[in-house]
């Protein structure tokens, strides 16, 4: 690890730790009680009409749910800097954590995939106020992985 994230680490604990280490373990979330925080610092992609709404509408996808989480997760743990840090696989959701390449601020992203094959994300930022756009950033990219690998019909 770079010195300067390990320095950071002392002020922000959080930053000092590998992969998902030092980041608590977040419980399920309830997608349909979800209030987003009022910081800039999050971004949510979820199906047109969901509450909140969602800063990117993601699409349906034309697979049985169990074959859309499985690749969503692939496609999150091949993205760079990007861990595992707990599923809750009876109830289709995932949740990662993602480094920054500098500071080493872990982002916190959860997935989850409906009955009917609609995909939740939702990136937030563990520290500041404003991330500058990179939790929306990343769930573009996410998507367009996940485009690749599972094309529309």
């Amino acid at each position: 690890m770079r010195l300067l994230a390990l320095l950071l680490g002392l002020a922000l604990p959080a930053c000092s730790g590998n992969g998902a280490e030092g980041v608590p373990v977040p419980p399920p979330i309830d997608f349909s009680a979800l209030v987003r925080p009022a910081t800039a610092n999050t971004a949510l992609a979820a199906p047109a009409g969901f509450r909140p709404p969602p800063d990117i509408v993601t699409r349906h996808y034309n697979v049985p749910p169990q074959q859309l989480y499985a690749a969503v997760r692939r496609v999150a743990l091949a993205q760079p800097r990007s861990f595992a840090h707990i599923a809750y696989d009876d109830r289709l959701q995932a949740h990662f954590v993602a480094r920054s390449a500098v500071f080493n601020f872990p982002d916190l992203i959860a997935v989850q995939v409906t009955p009917e094959s609609d995909l939740i994300l939702w990136s937030r930022s563990v520290y500041g106020e404003s991330d500058l756009g990179v939790n929306r950033k990343r769930l573009l990219a996410w998507l367009a992985a996940l485009d690749t690998a599972l094309p529309a019909n």
